[in-house]
C-alpha cells in the first residue's frame, strides 16, 4: 500500500478526483451535490497541497471499480433507495432516513434554504408562528438549524426545540404549503412526498451541534417545562465524551476521516479513558506523537476545543448515516 493510500481520506480522495477530471466535469458533478457536501469537497480541494501523478493514478483506479461494482444504473431512483434501505437497515429504521432523502429531493423551496446562509434564514423565518419554524428546522441539517436557532429571539428558542420534540409528522397538504410559502419568497417548488418530520431525535440533533452553555441553558427550560421530555432528549443527545462507547471499528473509520490538528484539540480535557480508546486504535507511533504534542501544546480556549469536538461529531454522524458506523456500544443494533 502506497503513502498516498494511506494518507487520503475519502473527502480528500473526492476532492482529487474534481480536480483532475477538470472544471467544466467537476461544476457538473458540484451542481448534483448538497450544499454540505460542496462546502466540505470544497475546503478539502482547497486545502489538498501537491498532487502526484501516483495519487491521482490511485483515486482514478478506485473510482473506476466503484463505478463497475455500481448494481443502481438504469433503475428508478426512488425504488432503488427505498429498496436498498429497507434491506439494509429494516422497515422500521430505513422509513424515516427513506422520507427525509425523498422529501430533500423533491422540496425545492424548502431545500434552497440550505444553501443560504443562516443569518438571512433566521432573518426569513423570525417572524412566522413557532410551528412553521419548528418544521422549517426540522427539514434542515441538523448544524445549520443549530446555527439558525441561536440567531433567533430567545424567548423563542426553547419553545421551537420542543416543539420539534413533540413533532411527529405533519400533513403532507401543509408541507406543501410550507414549500409553496417557500417557493414564493425564493424560487420555484415541486410539491412533497412525504411527511415524517422533527421528533425528539431532530431535537437532540440540533442541540448537539448548539454552543455548550446555549445548549445546557435550552436543556434546563426544556426539563423545567416538560421533564419527561427533556429525558427523552437528553437519552438522545450524543457528546463528544460518548464516543468511549464506540467500538474500535467505529472509532478507526472515525480517525480516517478527522485530521491530528482536530484531535489535538478535540482531545484537550477529556477523560484519560476516552484518550486511551483513541490511541490505542492508532498505530504506536502516530499515538506517541499526539501524545506528545498534547503534553506541549499550549492551554487552548474552552470554545476552541467544543468547535472541534462538535466538527468531530459532525463527521461522526454522517458516518453513522450511511451505515459506516455505529454511535454506540458495539453490541448495540441501532443506527444513529
Amino acid at each position: 500500500m502506497s503513502e498516498a493510500e494511506i494518507n487520503l481520506s475519502a473527502t480528500e480522495r473526492s476532492a482529487l478526483l474534481l480536480l483532475a477530471v477538470g472544471q467544466d466535469r467537476a461544476a457538473s458533478v458540484l451542481k448534483n451535490m448538497g450544499p454540505k457536501e460542496v462546502q466540505i469537497v470544497g475546503s478539502a480541494m482547497a486545502t489538498l497541497g501537491p498532487i502526484s501523478s501516483e495519487m491521482v493514478d490511485i483515486v482514478f483506479e478506485e473510482f473506476i471499480m466503484e463505478i463497475k461494482n455500481e448494481t443502481g444504473l438504469g433503475l428508478d431512483s426512488d425504488a432503488y433507495i427505498r429498496d436498498m434501505l429497507t434491506n439494509a437497515l429494516g422497515a422500521d429504521k430505513a422509513g424515516n432516513i427513506i422520507d427525509r432523502i425523498l422529501m430533500g429531493a423533491n422540496s425545492k423551496g424548502i431545500e434552497q434554504l440550505k444553501w443560504m446562509d443562516t443569518r438571512s434564514i433566521a432573518d426569513l423565518i423570525r417572524v412566522e408562528h413557532p410551528q412553521i419554524i419548528a418544521i422549517i428546522l426540522s427539514l434542515l441539517d441538523a448544524d445549520q438549524s443549530a446555527e439558525v436557532l441561536a440567531l433567533l429571539p430567545e424567548n423563542l428558542r426553547t419553545d421551537i426545540i420542543m416543539r420539534i420534540a413533540m413533532m411527529e409528522s405533519v400533513q403532507p397538504s401543509a408541507i406543501k404549503e410550507l414549500d409553496e410559502m417557500m417557493e414564493k419568497q425564493l424560487t420555484g417548488s415541486e410539491s412533497v412526498k412525504s411527511s415524517n418530520v422533527g421528533g425528539v431525535d431532530a431535537a437532540a440533533d440540533i442541540l448537539n451541534f448548539l454552543e455548550g452553555s446555549l445548549s445546557e441553558e435550552m436543556m434546563e427550560g426544556i426539563s423545567e417545562s416538560d421533564a419527561d421530555l427533556g429525558q427523552q432528549i437528553q437519552d438522545k443527545m450524543f457528546v463528544f465524551a460518548d464516543l468511549i462507547n464506540v467500538d474500535d471499528r467505529g472509532i478507526q473509520t472515525l480517525l480516517r476521516e478527522v485530521s491530528t490538528d482536530q484531535l489535538l484539540v478535540a482531545l484537550r480535557g477529556v477523560s484519560e479513558a476516552l484518550r486511551d480508546k483513541i490511541f490505542g486504535n492508532m498505530s504506536k507511533r502516530a499515538a506517541e506523537m499526539l501524545r506528545d504534542d498534547l503534553e506541549a501544546a499550549p492551554p487552548t480556549k474552552l470554545s476552541e476545543v467544543e468547535l472541534a469536538q462538535k466538527d468531530i461529531l459532525g463527521i461522526a454522524k454522517k458516518l453513522a448515516e450511511s451505515g459506516e458506523m455505529m454511535l454506540g456500544s458495539s453490541g448495540g443494533d441501532e443506527l444513529v
